[in-house]
This record gives C-alpha cells, sequence and structure tokens, in this order.
C-alpha cells in the first residue's frame, strides 16, 4: 500500500510538470513537425460523465428491443475501439427494463465508454469511441463510465486510440482500486492527464491508425477462411474408415 502511494503520488509530480511544459511525441508526420507540442489537461477539464446502468447480462436480450447497451465484458472481448454499431453485434435491454432509461442517458456519437472493472489491469480502464450510432439509441452499461468531451476539442477517432497510449493507461493503472478485481471511478479518471495536439493533426493520426486497424481485420478475415479450407481438405483427403 505504502508502495503503491509512493508511486501515486511521484506519477501526479511528474504529471503537473509535465502540465507546465510542451510535450512533443517521438514519432510526428512530416507536416507537423513544426506546430506548436500537445496540450496536457486534467481529464476532467475537458470531459463530463454521465449515469451509466448496472443491468446484468441476464437483463439484455440479443434482438426485438428498442435500446442496445454497452455491457463492460464487450468491451474486454469483443468491441473495436472505433465503435461502429452497424459493425457490432451489440444485445438490447429487455422491454421490462427500458422505462428506467432516461432519453438525457443516451450515447452520442463522440463519446468515450470506459471499462471501469477488470481482473487483468492492463484492462483497466479500457475505453471503445462512439463514432457511428446510425441513428439507433445505444445507452453505456454495467461497469462502464460515459465520458463526453465538454467542448468540441477532438476531432473523430482520436478518443479511442488516446486511450491506448502508455502515458494513459499508467495513470488508470495507478488510480485504480482492488485486489482480485480492479476499478476506476469517474472521481479518480478525472485526477488523470490527457494530451492532444490540433485537430488536424488528431485526425491524420486516427486515419492512419483506423486504416492500420481495418488491414488487420482483412488480414484476420483471410486467416479465417484458410483456417477454414483446411478444415475441408482434412475431412476430404483423409479416407473414413
Amino acid at each position: 500500500m505504502i508502495c503503491k502511494q509512493a508511486s501515486k503520488q511521484a506519477s501526479k509530480q511528474a504529471s503537473k510538470q509535465a502540465s507546465k511544459q510542451v510535450v512533443y511525441p517521438k514519432l510526428r508526420f512530416p507536416q507537423f513537425k513544426k506546430c506548436k507540442g500537445w496540450e496536457v489537461v486534467e481529464l476532467g477539464d475537458v470531459f463530463d460523465f454521465l449515469p451509466t446502468n448496472s443491468l446484468s447480462r441476464d437483463k439484455l436480450v440479443e434482438e426485438n428491443g428498442l435500446i442496445r447497451n454497452i455491457h463492460y465484458g464487450d468491451i474486454h472481448t469483443k468491441f473495436s475501439t472505433l465503435f461502429d454499431i452497424t459493425k457490432e453485434n451489440v444485445p438490447f435491454i429487455s422491454s421490462v427494463f427500458t422505462t428506467k432509461i432516461k432519453e438525457s442517458h443516451y450515447c452520442q456519437e463522440g463519446d468515450l465508454i470506459i471499462a471501469d472493472a477488470s481482473e487483468d489491469l492492463d484492462d483497466i480502464g479500457k475505453a471503445i469511441e462512439i463514432v457511428k450510432l446510425n441513428n439507433e439509441t445505444l445507452v453505456s452499461g454495467l461497469h462502464t463510465l460515459l465520458a463526453r468531451p465538454i467542448e468540441s476539442y477532438f476531432s473523430t477517432g482520436f478518443l479511442g486510440y488516446l486511450f491506448q497510449a502508455n502515458f494513459i493507461k499508467k495513470q488508470i493503472q495507478i488510480e485504480s482500486q482492488g485486489t482480485k478485481v480492479l476499478g476506476i471511478s469517474a472521481k479518480r479518471l478525472n485526477n488523470i492527464f490527457v494530451i492532444f495536439p490540433s485537430k488536424k493533426e488528431q485526425q491524420a493520426i486516427a486515419d492512419c491508425l483506423s486504416s492500420l486497424d481495418q488491414l488487420i481485420s482483412e488480414e484476420n478475415e483471410q486467416i479465417g477462411r484458410l483456417k477454414t479450407h483446411k478444415k475441408g481438405l482434412i475431412q476430404q483427403l483423409f479416407p473414413n474408415i
């Protein structure tokens, strides 16, 4: 406990010093090399946290619903960093419980949904950015935090990747609490520092990384097809007895 507190204090002191300086990344696109450094601010200065629900998995259904629901387990296991609802299999809230959901709690494009619980230190605070809702109704559910930018500081797609940066992840790990299951609260997240450049540079970063994600997805699909083809060949090349 003492070691963790000391580490937390040292991290905060280092972050406060960093916030007074100009921050530059190790790698930068050529058109931005002469631009000013990245801004450093406390997360609570640029985000508001909105209410979420605590509906467990058994309160959700796979079809015939009106409100889709993000469960923290799906953030850990299947949802893409940049969440496009047309490309994801998202459960609905059972009609019995939809009356408890207020319209003011609906997600918007540009929101960040953060998993606030995990058994794995590397996954605590794992986040997805809502980039496309396709006019569907979506809410943030069990063990999640719903963060919304206060102003238009961020370009579409940037936040999802920002929260994969070691600078962010290490702060979240220090602020997390628990032994077997780790947790992070909105109050503690407000204390961490976030960094960001101009919106043009943000967009360039998001476009670059999302194109790599698309390539990875296409390669994984090709691997899946080859595995299926291999299984078929095995069944045909070896006779049955």
